[in-house]
């Protein structure tokens, strides 16, 4: 059945990306290597913006509780706000420019406007505590901050030395008052907004890495719009596809933002794609299954992505039933694998509402590979194929060459949407790349011959709880931060509703005392929550090593899962 709709979907690809079609593709350098390029985008995230809300200024954008904005009336408060920026505030081009907050109007609003004003958009991860934030503040040298109430006591709190000026809004307010100080500075500014170009950044956000400290991936206007715009492609051929199947889509479009926007999944493929397809977003204050269904019946939201955990909530929530989901026709999955068994019982319970399955990185800009259809119910267990025009993806080995077909190796990813690099971190920006300009994703797989993915390991030791990306080092040491704490070791166990979760093996120092209860609130003063080992085991004895001396975490995680396996805390 695949072959079959992986060649219609080829021909319909081959339309869309033809000259003189919508999104006709091109070539552009990059790095000294010719690499397709979606030649209608526009160049910069201030054209992307005055573009699609001139086109669609009369749809509703946005519903934020009980306020509906159309994307006139969103562009016209952003525009108000970048003059504001530029005027009172004197941002000048490429300054950071530091975001922390709920999914809201105002983020929204204060997001166009950081671009608008030729600023780099700095999203600060909304989970952080308040050292977290004030080190990335500290580390891109953000000179404003704009902060919910929230984030801003949680900032606070923090010792953490850093240069940014704080400004706090209360999104729980109408978004006119909560915004009205800078929007009206704005208004009577006679500070030119700057002329960007496509090399200018435009974003920068946190990814965990190896180190066990975020890292800063930032990217140029350039990036950050053709990684939209492959995705608006993938839209508009799924639209294409389903029409020819005779099975006409729901209009007009609307979508849950029901994943943080600060992350690339909720950044790009639901709030940027969105200004293209003039798609109305509904907000949904916390992660709530229930809610989520009462909010696809109400505001007729067509389309759902979130990790695989969010829609399975749904498929297995007990009052599902009492809910009309059926203009919901696409359940979208990213950010952590989606079980093979849940995806069959997607398909054989949610009746109209197909799974889909995506993958892609914070540092491609969201593209990478995506499957769904005939073709996801016959290989569930694929992240799917690499997605045209721009996807270029190769399977390498250490030294970064690439293997014969259907070989493990390491995932690479070669696009013109691809990050530039870490913040000020020339050392890992150069162990990201091969010499050839792929780009390494840490995660080990393979390519059968058809063409799809197939992820079966990951070689950065990080652990992915429903999305959330977590470092073992990281975790470890916040748990060395205890005086009491002599050994820590930091593995995920697999869990049904998050896919994976933190756990924890300690031993502690001779003649100390601790408990677990003590130790896990410890950690939630220094750590997300979501970054609080769900499980500890204290051990009686010292961990055990290897003849290098490391502790012998492939031992203890093998025999700590099988113990978790078994019921045995």
């Amino acid at each position: 059945m695949s072959n079959n709709q992986d060649v219609r979907v080829d021909a319909i690809y081959a339309a869309l990306t033809a000259e003189g079609a919508p999104f006709a593709a091109a070539k552009a350098e990059r790095d000294g290597v010719l690499m397709p390029i979606i030649a209608t985008a526009p160049p910069h995230l201030p054209a992307f913006f005055a573009a699609t809300c001139a086109k669609h200024k009369d749809a509703c954008m946005i519903v934020d509780g009980d306020q509906r904005f159309t994307y006139g009336e969103i562009y016209a408060r952003a525009q108000a706000l970048a003059g504001g920026l530029a005027g009172e505030y004197g941002v000048k081009r490429g300054d950071r420019i530091a975001l922390a907050g709920r999914n809201s109007a105002c983020w929204i609003v204060i997001y166009m406007a950081i671009t608008i004003a030729g600023g780099v958009a700095t999203l600060l991860n909304g989970f952080w505590q308040g050292d977290e934030m004030a080190e990335a503040l500290s580390d891109t040298q953000a000179v404003l901050l704009f902060a919910d109430l929230p984030r801003g006591e949680r900032l606070a709190q923090s010792s953490v030395a850093h240069s940014a000026k704080k400004i706090l809004f209360d999104d729980a307010l109408p978004l006119d008052v909560a915004l009205a100080p800078i929007m009206t500075a704005g208004s009577g500014a006679t500070a030119a907004l700057p002329e960007l170009s496509s090399d200018d950044l435009a974003t920068i956000l946190f990814t965990s890495g190896s180190t066990g400290k975020s890292k800063g991936a930032y990217a140029t206007h350039r990036q950050k719009v053709q990684g939209v715009y492959n995705y608006i492609i993938q839209t508009v051929m799924l639209l294409t596809y389903v029409t020819q199947n005779g099975d006409a889509p729901m209009f007009p479009p609307s979508t849950l933002i029901n994943v943080p926007l600060f992350h690339i999944t909720g950044e790009v493929t639901v709030f940027l794609q969105s200004f293209a397809l003039g798609r109305k977003m509904v907000t949904i204050p916390k992660w709530d299954a229930r809610e989520a269904m009462r909010l696809i019946e109400a505001e007729r939201v067509t389309y759902f992505t979130g990790v695989p955990l969010m829609s399975f909530e749904i498929l297995t929530h007990p009052d599902r039933d009492k809910f009309d989901l059926s203009s919901c026709r696409a359940f979208a999955a990213g950010g952590a694998p989606r079980p093979p068994e849940h995806a069959r019982r997607f398909v054989e319970e949610m009746k109209g509402g197909d799974p889909i399955v995506g993958y892609g990185l914070t540092e491609t800009n969201a593209v990478g590979c995506s499957s769904y259809g005939e073709s996801y119910q016959e290989k569930p267990s694929a992240a799917g194929r690499a997605t045209p025009p721009l996807v270029d993806l190769s399977i390498r080995d250490d030294a970064g060459n690439a293997v014969p077909q259907g070989q493990n190796g390491e995932i690479c990813i070669r696009s013109i949407a691809n990050f530039t690099g870490y913040w000020q971190n020339e050392a890992a920006t150069r162990e990201a790349f091969t010499h050839d300009g792929y780009f390494r994703t840490g995660d080990v797989g393979y390519v059968d011959e058809t063409g799809y993915v197939f992820i079966i390991d990951r070689k950065k030791d990080m652990i992915i709880r429903g999305g959330e990306k977590i470092t073992s080092l990281e975790v470890e040491a916040a748990l060395y931060a205890n005086a009491e704490v002599a050994e820590s070791c930091v593995f995920g166990l697999p869990d049904q509703r998050y896919g994976e979760v933190p756990a924890a093996v300690i031993s502690i120092q001779p003649g100390k005392s601790l408990t677990v209860e003590a130790l896990r609130t410890a950690l939630g003063q220094h750590l997300a929550a979501f970054k609080v080992p769900t499980q500890i085991w204290i051990s009686d004895t010292p961990l055990p090593r290897l003849g290098t001396g490391k502790i012998d975490k492939v031992s203890l995680r093998k025999s700590y899962q099988a113990l978790y396996a078994k019921g045995i805390a």
